[in-house]
């Protein structure tokens, strides 16, 4: 072989040679994510759930599930990372498989915004919660019922429901669901300040009694702006020992008896007669407990609520919503007349 060919084998070896660095160095270091998007990576996943994890969350228009995933086991392995670490991460574009490596092994997550509206049960609050962070609905329902934690703060699984305060809340998406739990606890505590402390003393309500008035609040009416008056008319009633006579304890009564499901678009009079301490008809006084997880419009409702001398209320027929107040019996059966001849026109008759 003479000189020639020989130092043309050497160039041709030399950028082969470079060319498989460079393309080893552009798969390490090189971008790799061709948009932002966001991958979960679960408590027990292991090195090739999150390859999997990757391979669907990335544009594989660019990056092959054959050709280019594969190299994160092996750049993982050669940076001896093989305990993952759970939580969300967000990806952004151009971040290499060692930006990736790096930031797994930091377990430097994205918090992400929980968030949940007023529940009828501690079940739809659960299955609401586990579409949100890892825990999953049935381990979320039993921290809340855990005889422990009732007993140390004076709670029964028919209370529990009104420590959690409807809002939005940051968390770790791998938070676990005692943690989870023991964040509301406390924030549920840091909304009882003393400013609404006093206020509830100055009703004459525990903060209990004021969470079971304004479940009743918030199932009466759904128009905030209508909520201090709902309050209003029924501390009335409370101040002169008239039944709140409320139509929500008494659904409330019937799917105790009948089923979560049952569904009530009507109170009938044969319902107001239903043998339940949560029917407000016959006992004098609050319920035993919250009806449903009021939100922080119905419990600031009743904590400041509007005076008047409304004792009645009715369903509008003219304002869909709201409701028609009244002070005097006579007024409130025309205003009940008119909702009644309604429904029958509607054919609605349960």
């Amino acid at each position: 072989m003479n000189k020639q060919k020989i130092l043309l084998l050497i160039l041709t070896i030399t950028i082969l040679s470079g060319a498989l660095s460079y393309n080893i160095y552009q798969s390490i270091y090189g971008g790799f994510i061709t948009k932002d998007c966001t991958i979960f990576i679960g408590s027990f996943d292991t090195m090739d759930d999150i390859q999997k994890t990757l391979s669907k969350s990335i544009d594989k228009e660019q990056n092959s599930e054959t050709y280019e995933i594969p190299k994160f086991i092996w750049l993982a392995n050669q940076k001896n990372f093989s305990k993952p670490k759970a939580g969300k991460y967000n990806l952004t574009k151009d971040m290499s498989l060692n930006d990736i490596i790096n930031l797994l092994r930091s377990g430097n997550q994205t918090p992400v915004k929980v968030s949940f509206n007023n529940q009828d049960t501690l079940e739809k609050f659960s299955g609401r919660i586990s579409s949100q962070i890892e825990a999953d609905s049935i381990t979320i329902l039993e921290v809340f019922k855990d005889s422990i934690f009732l007993r140390d703060n004076k709670l029964t699984k028919a209370t529990v429901l009104g420590i959690i305060i409807p809002n939005t809340y940051e968390f770790y998406w791998n938070v676990s669901a005692e943690n989870f739990r023991n964040k509301l606890f406390k924030e549920y505590n840091k909304f009882w300040n003393t400013d609404r402390l006093t206020k509830a003393s100055s009703l004459k309500l525990s903060k209990e009694e004021v969470m079971t008035l304004a479940s009743i609040v918030q199932k009466e009416t759904v128009k905030i702006i209508e909520r201090p008056i709902v309050a209003g008319l029924y501390l009335n009633r409370i101040k002169r020992g008239i039944p709140l006579q409320a139509d929500p304890t008494i659904i409330y009564a019937l799917k105790k008896k009948k089923g979560i499901d049952f569904q009530v678009k009507r109170v009938l009079y044969k319902d107001l007669k239903i043998s339940s301490p949560f029917n407000t008809y016959l006992n004098k006084g609050l319920p035993p407990n919250l009806i449903a997880m009021p939100d922080i419009s119905s419990i600031d409702a009743v904590l400041n609520y509007k005076k008047h001398n409304y004792i009645y209320m009715c369903a509008s027929v003219t304002k869909f919503g709201f409701h028609e107040f009244a002070s005097t019996l006579s007024q409130h059966n025309k205003n009940a007349l008119k909702y009644q001849q309604w429904l029958n026109r509607k054919g609605i008759i349960r």
